[in-house]
C-alpha cells in the first residue's frame, strides 16, 4: 500500500483507519480512489491485527462528496482503474461483507456517493459540523439499490424520498434525529469517540460479531441485485444529453435546465 495516492491506511491497537485522502476535491472519489478503498478494506478483513474499521475523510471539510464530478467532466468517466471497471459496486459490497464492524467517522460534508458509503457502514459517528444529503438528480446521476432501499429501511420511506427528491443538506443533529447517525460529537472529539466505541467492540467475540453482521445484512441483501441493475442503467444514462446537462451545469456552477426532458 506504499504506492497509494488517494487513500491512507493505518492500524492502531486493533482499529484500522481508512482515510480518503483527497481533501482538495472534498474527498470525492475517482476510480483509483475506489480501487484503493477496496484493497484497504480487504487488507483489514484479512488482518489478525484488526477487529474494527473506521472510514473517514482527510481534513476538516468533508467525509466524502461522492464521485469526482470534475474528473467526470474532464474525461467523461471517473478515470482509469486497475481492472478497467469503476468498482464502486465492489466497494459497497466489501463494506457490507467485511466480517468486522465498520464505523463511519463523518467529519464534514457527506454528500452523494459519500452519503451512500456512510449508510453502508455499520455505525456512524458524526462531528457537529457534518452535513448529509444527496446530489445525484442535480448532476444527472443516481444510486438506486443500497442508496435508496437501505436508506428507506434506516429512516423510513417519506424521509428517504425527501432526501433524494429535494437534494437538500441536513445537519448532523437532524440526521441523528432521523436515525442516520448513532452519535454527534464536537469535531475535535470525533476520533476519540470512535476510539472509545472501537475499544468496547474489541472486547467482544469476533465470531459473534461476524455472524450478527451477516444476519443484519441478510434482510437487505436483495438490494445488491437492484443496485447492479441501476448501475447498468446509470452507465447508459450517463451518455444522454440529460445527464450531460447535469454534470456541465455542476462544473459551470449554474442551475441545470432539465425542462426539455420532462416528457420522457
Amino acid at each position: 500500500m506504499d504506492d497509494f495516492t488517494d487513500v491512507t491506511y493505518e492500524v492502531d491497537n486493533g482499529l484500522a483507519w481508512i482515510t480518503i485522502n483527497r481533501p482538495e476535491r472534498y474527498n470525492s472519489f475517482r476510480a483509483r480512489t475506489v480501487d484503493e478503498l477496496v484493497l484497504s478494506f480487504k487488507r483489514a478483513w484479512g488482518s489478525d491485527d484488526v477487529g474494527v474499521i473506521a472510514l473517514t475523510g482527510a481534513g476538516e471539510k468533508a467525509f466524502c462528496t461522492g464521485g469526482d464530478q470534475k474528473q467526470r467532466m474532464e474525461t467523461g468517466d471517473y478515470g482509469p482503474s486497475a481492472s478497467g471497471l469503476f468498482e464502486v459496486d465492489s466497494l459497497h459490497r466489501v463494506i457490507r461483507y467485511v466480517p468486522k464492524p465498520v464505523i463511519a467517522a463523518v467529519n464534514g460534508f457527506t454528500i452523494g456517493g459519500g452519503h451512500v458509503l456512510h449508510l453502508l457502514c455499520d455505525l456512524t459517528i458524526a462531528a457537529e459540523n457534518a452535513k448529509f444529503g444527496q446530489n445525484g438528480p442535480r448532476v444527472g446521476s443516481f444510486d438506486a439499490g443500497f442508496g435508496t432501499g437501505l436508506l428507506a429501511r434506516a429512516i423510513g420511506e417519506k424521509r428517504a424520498r425527501e432526501i433524494w427528491f429535494l437534494c437538500r443538506q441536513y445537519s448532523a443533529q437532524q440526521a441523528s434525529e432521523w436515525g442516520l447517525v448513532n452519535k454527534v460529537v464536537p469535531a475535535d472529539q470525533l476520533r476519540k469517540e470512535v476510539r472509545s466505541w472501537a475499544d468496547k467492540i474489541l472486547r467482544l467475540s469476533p465470531t459473534a460479531l461476524k455472524v450478527l453482521k451477516q444476519s443484519f445484512n441478510t434482510d437487505t441483501e436483495h438490494f445488491a441485485g437492484i443496485g447492479q441493475m441501476a448501475y447498468s442503467n446509470l452507465k447508459m444514462f450517463g451518455e444522454t444529453p440529460e445527464a450531460k446537462e447535469g454534470i456541465t451545469a455542476f462544473n459551470e456552477k449554474r442551475a441545470p435546465d432539465f425542462s426539455a426532458y420532462r416528457g420522457n
